[in-house]
């Protein structure tokens, strides 16, 4: 069994709906110049309707087994940035999975900040509630220990342009031992040796 510290190549970004994950995981797929895979996007076309309608018609559990199948396939997929969906951490197995074939980022954000990022968003179904703010404020208790528990390392992602948190998340990965970050080659690397 592979771990990120001898020489996963695989980046996986993990944070509460709305962090930014999909965002900065392109912004940093290319800056890498490596593929870039949204689990929920893989998800979405393979039911061939959305998260929200699955939801509302198979319920939860349904859900999480299908992103559970999906979440194992992309980690198993060449080296690359993947953005999981925000409750990707609930099952065991995706944990395990995230943090032994990946490098695992956390893209944390509090509550509130997600709440004024997301308030007029109506794609996500866990905060089609009356109070969506009580909803992110429960969904970061729950997980906030399970994203710590797979995270190799956690980056505010509140606060800072998107080039920043991209270039903050490169220097992180680039001071891990065998981390094997999938970057381009620099345009001038002195000589090893």
């Amino acid at each position: 069994m592979r771990s990120a510290h001898e020489g996963a190549s695989l980046i996986v970004l993990v944070g509460l709906p709305g962090s930014g994950k999909t965002t900065v995981g392109r912004s940093l797929a290319r800056r890498l110049q490596v593929p870039f895979a949204d689990s929920d996007a893989v998800i979405e076309q393979r039911l061939g309707c959305t998260i929200r309608d699955y939801f509302d018609h198979q319920g939860e559990a349904a859900f999480r087994d299908v992103e559970q199948a999906v979440i194992d396939e992309l980690t198993q997929s060449p080296p690359g940035v993947l953005a999981t969906g925000g409750g990707a951490v609930l099952r065991p197995a995706n944990r395990r999975h995230l943090r032994e074939r990946g490098t695992v980022i956390y893209l944390r954000a509090s509550p509130e900040q997600l709440h004024r990022r997301l308030r007029h968003d109506t794609k996500r179904p866990l905060l089609q509630v009356d109070d969506p703010l009580a909803r992110l404020r429960a969904l970061h208790a729950e997980r906030d220990p399970l994203y710590r528990e797979c995270a190799h390392f956690v980056l505010d992602a509140h606060g800072t342009s998107l080039s920043m948190l991209v270039g903050r998340i490169v220097m992180q990965l680039e001071l891990m031992p065998g981390a094997g970050v999938p970057a381009a080659p620099p345009a001038s690397a002195p000589p090893s040796g």
